[in-house]
């Protein structure tokens, strides 16, 4: 972590509470995580208040889905001693932030949210013309800004979302963070740099404002970052007076891009429980070796002495995902040359998949027999998240004039 700019080196990432999870998810995102975890300070949590935006008429299931999902993230190694695991529901002060931030955002920044608009087409069958499904990126975004995440893990699909952020957390600052005499305070802020990095701040300061020089700018938040002898809030005036701007009270994050998922489902589409092609990762062996022995394979193999076109077979994208060079060299050449048939094709992959879940269902058989353990987990990693949450809101109580005591 130290490697990382201080204030990158936080990072936040949620999910919904959808029961148990399958390969999609681990491949796609539960395996980052895990790495994620070792280098930065991350924030796990489970996004409950989000899943009331389309199960708001039955939210009976999602108690057991989230005791479900958190069983399975501990399962892959997401690990309570290096993130915090939380529910969103369980810090409310997610609610307030979200409540304050609605005060100053656009209608029309809502509106215009890329997948506003996809999702009420994809789910038809549901009433979703509710204030709380308008804004659920404004909650997602009092989800980042809470904690002041630096990075949040994206697909590409997602970035909108992290931008939207950023564009609240700069209207918040620019609003709020003109402080009576921010000027005079950040010229102080400076002097009790000394004089060596006082002189380097307004080099950087000046070369940016002046030039738009983007490694200024990024030299002086890393000599910031460096300081001890000014206060947190002296550097967060500082780096609001980098940019001509107000003191920086909610930082805005940056989206961290992660590779795409190449977890097919059974049936070639995206691993989605709606499409019923899933392997869960803690159905039964026999379950999932019979799953993939009756995978459908390429329709033109009628005859096990006919050739096959691996690119058209759901059965090769899991190669691609699972077996080496050579075993892809070997089914390149069997089923183009009728050489193998589809069962000998389909045997490295159960073998592959099995020996991939064998430890991940061993370690969550461990946490089912013990839910008390999870539940302690849960109220470790929200009381966490909570004193860092609450510390946030007093700053912004404090800048919106909500501060009575």
């Amino acid at each position: 972590m130290n490697s990382v700019p201080a204030q990158h080196a936080r990072i936040l990432s949620g999910m919904r509470p959808t029961g148990r999870l399958h390969l999609g998810h681990y491949h796609g995102v539960l395996k980052n995580w895990v790495e994620l975890q070792h280098e930065y300070e991350c924030f796990f949590f489970v996004a409950d208040w989000h899943a009331l935006t389309t199960l708001y008429d039955d939210p009976s299931s999602i108690p057991d889905s989230v005791m479900e999902m958190v069983i399975d993230w501990l399962a892959v190694g997401v690990n309570q001693g290096e993130a915090k695991i939380f529910i969103q529901s369980q810090v409310p002060e997610h609610a307030e932030l979200h409540l304050l931030l609605s005060m100053i955002t656009p209608l029309g920044w809502l509106e215009r949210v890329p997948t506003y608009k996809d999702q009420q087409e994809k789910l038809k069958e549901k009433d979703l013309a509710t204030y709380g499904f308008l804004g659920y990126p404004l909650l997602q975004a009092a989800d980042i800004l809470i904690y002041k995440a630096g990075l949040v893990p994206v697909g590409e699909d997602q970035v909108s979302h992290v931008e939207f952020t950023r564009e609240v957390a700069r209207r918040f600052n620019h609003i709020y963070g003109r402080e009576t005499g921010f000027e005079e305070m950040a010229e102080q802020a400076i002097k009790k740099m000394g004089k060596k990095s006082a002189k380097l701040y307004n080099r950087y300061r000046k070369a940016y404002q002046e030039q738009g020089d983007q490694s200024a700018l990024d030299a002086a938040r890393a000599l910031l970052d460096s300081q001890q002898n000014i206060t947190v809030n002296d550097r967060d005036r500082l780096f609001g007076y980098l940019e001509g701007s107000g003191r920086v009270i909610l930082p805005e994050p940056q989206p961290l891009l992660t590779k795409a998922s190449k977890m097919p489902g059974l049936d070639g589409q995206k691993m989605s429980k709606s499409y019923g092609n899933t392997i869960a990762l803690r159905d039964d062996p026999e379950v999932v070796e019979k799953s993939l022995r009756t995978m459908p394979t390429d329709t033109n193999r009628v005859r096990r002495t006919d050739p096959g076109d691996p690119d058209r077979c759901p059965v090769w994208q899991f190669h691609l995902v699972y077996s080496s060079d050579g075993v892809k060299t070997w089914v390149q050449e069997g089923c183009r040359s009728a050489g193998i048939g589809c069962v000998e094709c389909k045997q490295p992959i159960i073998d592959a998949v099995l020996q991939e879940l064998k430890p991940i269902q061993e370690r969550a058989k461990s946490f089912e027999a013990q839910p008390d353990l999870v539940r302690s987990i849960l109220a470790e990693g929200c009381e966490a998240a909570r004193d860092m949450a609450q510390s946030t809101m007093v700053e912004v109580r404090h800048a919106m004039s909500m501060n009575y005591r």
